[in-house]
């Protein structure tokens, strides 16, 4: 019996790397995932999307995952977009967007004019020199900077291999300008706290599934939550001696995952 599999009301999924690896054709599905998918809903467990994915609307994202047969709805993701548009609107901040443009829409509501800070997400082949050095500008010139990013990741796996993640870009911006930026996304502890919510299951009755050691399993087990790592999508196996984040349990995929958790109910 796997102690990690106990008690679990509630399952918070990762997406790209666990459910499917993206790529310029719109990516494949992982083995065994779609099923697993929906083995979960047919259990009963309460489940919750939780991915960083920012070059694409949740509609969009959902749209091409359902086209791939995954079971899952806009109401059922939780995205940074969605979440960094709640914190512009509360604090009155008018950004300089540096994202992917399949994501702007998701900003359509938001004042931009003027901007008092930087929104930056995985903008892919928008990270030119000169957008960086735009958004560096916007920044410099503030008495306080704000830099908001959709995430912290370093890399990510699509079909053609490994992509730089929106953390490097992050950095790079922290580094100029002597600021440190407000993440939004995994791993993020307000992040995880929301999707939580959203699922009404609290954290000791909850289990992260994802291939990010750092972001999804280290952010994940912050929050209290146990967590699983994937041997699918960004997994390397140097993952296993990370220094600091040992997950609950390494499982080969998702398969594996829901078999295992099943057999506990």
């Amino acid at each position: 019996m796997a102690a990690w599999a106990r008690a679990v009301r509630g399952l918070l999924l990762d997406v790209s790397g666990v459910l499917y690896d993206s790529g310029g054709d719109g990516g494949v599905p992982i083995a065994g995932s779609v099923e697993a998918g929906r083995r979960i809903k047919a259990s009963g467990l309460k489940l919750r999307f939780c991915t960083n994915e920012t070059q694409a609307t949740r509609e969009k994202f959902v749209k091409k995952l359902q086209g791939m047969g995954f079971d899952i709805s806009v109401a059922e993701v939780t995205a940074p977009a969605p979440a960094a548009c709640r914190i512009l609107k509360e604090r009155g901040l008018r950004p300089h967007l540096l994202v992917h443009d399949d994501l702007v829409p998701e900003f359509a509501e938001i004042d931009k004019a003027n901007p008092n800070c930087v929104v930056i997400g995985d903008a892919a082949e928008n990270f030119t020199y000169a957008n960086l050095n735009e958004a560096f500008r916007v920044l410099i010139g503030m008495e306080k900077p704000v830099l908001i990013s959709l995430g912290r990741g370093r890399y990510y796996k699509e079909t053609d291999g490994l992509k730089l993640d929106v953390g490097a870009y992050m950095k790079a911006l922290e580094y100029a300008c002597d600021v440190q930026a407000e993440v939004v996304g995994k791993p993020s502890k307000a992040f995880f706290e929301s999707a939580l919510a959203e699922m009404g299951v609290p954290p000791q009755e909850a289990i992260m599934i994802g291939d990010d050691i750092v972001n999804d399993v280290g952010g994940a087990q912050r929050c209290g939550m146990r967590a699983l790592q994937v041997r699918t999508g960004k997994y390397r196996p140097c993952d296993e001696n990370h220094p600091h984040v040992k997950p609950d349990a390494y499982v080969n995929n998702l398969a594996e995952a829901v078999d295992i958790l099943l057999q506990q109910l």
